[in-house]
């Protein structure tokens, strides 16, 4: 539902602002009206929503079956703070709600000579991250009323959802992540120019940097003994108005 509700929200800016992209006029800040670009602002404020994409990236300690992530579409939901530099660079902090879903699959194979439940082979992991990205974006020069730009950076996540201070392990049922992650971003998008705000969309990939697995008691345990590292990345399409 909340996808369908963005998808909307989407396709109506796209209708009610087609004229204002792509009319020949050059769209600038009207100050008697007090709208229009506000590019030349020092400090810019505004807020996103969108959706993720969240995967796991395993490595093993010993060749063994994959673990299958099943992924599904997250929500997206933050502010944005725009420190201007110059006309080409910004820094940009997007302190955001991230909320997404991945399901583990493991194979018979981790449990060989272990009994096991047809339950012990799906784990499913829940994630609500406090998303806090430090971000620099580099633009093209403007082109009528269009501006493409790449960005990238740092972030750091708290995960509300992590269990890693949670007693109990996947011998009782319960997944455990880190509860902070670091990560590097990567993307692109092109800002758009109307009368009355800045549309965004943008696309970005998110890395883990450092390992986000809490392993089980039991050192043979077959949900994570052969894990070396258990990275996050995932993917974002953001719509930002500004």
């Amino acid at each position: 539902m909340k996808n369908l509700f963005i998808l909307l929200a989407f396709l109506f800016v796209v209708q009610t602002t087609n004229a204002q992209l792509f009319k020949k006029e050059k769209i600038t800040y009207d100050a008697n009206q007090g709208r229009g670009t506000t590019d030349f602002k020092f400090l810019r404020w505004g807020y996103f929503l969108g959706f993720n994409n969240y995967d796991f990236n395993f490595d093993y300690k010993q060749d063994a079956r994959d673990i299958y992530v099943q992924r599904s579409a997250g929500f997206n939901v933050g502010l944005i703070g725009n420190l201007r530099v110059n006309s080409f660079i910004d820094l940009r902090l997007e302190p955001g709600l991230l909320i997404t879903t991945r399901n583990l699959f493991y194979s018979s194979s981790h449990f060989d000579g272990i009994t096991f439940k047809d339950s012990d082979l799906t784990r499913e992991v829940k994630s609500t991250y406090i998303h806090i990205p430090l971000l620099v974006k580099i633009s093209t020069k403007r082109v009528n009323n269009f501006k493409p730009f790449i960005v990238g950076g740092i972030s750091t996540a708290l995960n509300l959802s992590s269990n890693e201070d949670n007693p109990d392990d996947n011998s009782n049922g319960k997944f455990r992540t880190t509860k902070n992650s670091l990560f590097y971003e990567l993307g692109f998008g092109i800002d758009f120019y109307l009368y009355n705000f800045k549309f965004t969309p943008s696309i970005r990939g998110l890395f883990g940097i450092g390992d986000e697995l809490i392993r089980d008691e039991d050192p043979n345990s077959p949900w994570t003994s052969n894990i070396s590292s258990m990275k996050t990345r995932g993917v974002f399409i953001n719509f930002t108005f500004q």
